[in-house]
């Protein structure tokens, strides 16, 4: 695994054990080239952040800050490792749950990634959902800001109040979901 482009492009990044399924290289560089210039500048969190690579990728193409959230010790520590490598300023690594995180948090985002765990087996928990379905997300997001949502690309795009989705893009098993501040799409 890899960070794509800007000023860190190439270099190899670590991935903790814990994290079974990392966003691919392929579907960050499709991601990122639909963000495009709103990366530029950009506040960005980055919840269930794994091995950072999403956050990573934001400020290496410009981004000016990203959170990493993300409650495994491994993955906090890979994370830290993985921005003292690339020498990108402005991450910061948070070992949290991500609700009590937005529970605590009070800034402001231009952009939030969330790439949970697939729901694999019914009854599993749906973090995308929650998130949306919530009210703890959308004060974190700035009025012109974008959720983007990695999910399984069998499951349903999941909606909720005061939400509107974007666009969604499927590559291979994954989906990526832009959502906007709005009503449901």
């Amino acid at each position: 695994m890899r960070i794509i482009a800007g000023q860190a492009g190439r270099l190899a990044i670590k991935v903790p054990s814990a994290v079974a399924r990392p966003t691919t290289d392929f579907v960050r560089q499709a991601l990122f080239s639909i963000l495009g210039e709103r990366v530029g500048n950009a506040r960005a969190l980055d919840l269930f952040a794994g091995s950072g690579a999403l956050g990573l990728e934001a400020l290496s193409r410009g981004a000016t800050s990203c959170v990493f959230v993300d409650e495994h010790r491994q993955a906090a520590q890979v994370i830290t490792e993985n921005l003292t490598k690339s020498r990108l300023l402005g991450g910061r690594v948070v070992r949290a749950d991500v609700t009590a995180f937005l529970r605590r948090d009070a800034a402001i985002y231009d952009l939030i990634f969330a790439d949970p765990p697939y729901l694999k087996h019914a009854g599993d928990h749906d973090a995308i959902g929650s998130l949306l379905a919530g009210a703890l997300l959308r004060p974190r997001l700035a009025p012109d800001g974008w959720f983007i949502a990695e999910v399984a690309a069998h499951q349903p795009s999941p909606t909720g109040a005061g939400w509107s989705l974007v666009e969604r893009r499927e590559y291979g098993g994954s989906a990526i979901l832009l959502y906007a501040p709005g009503s449901c799409a």
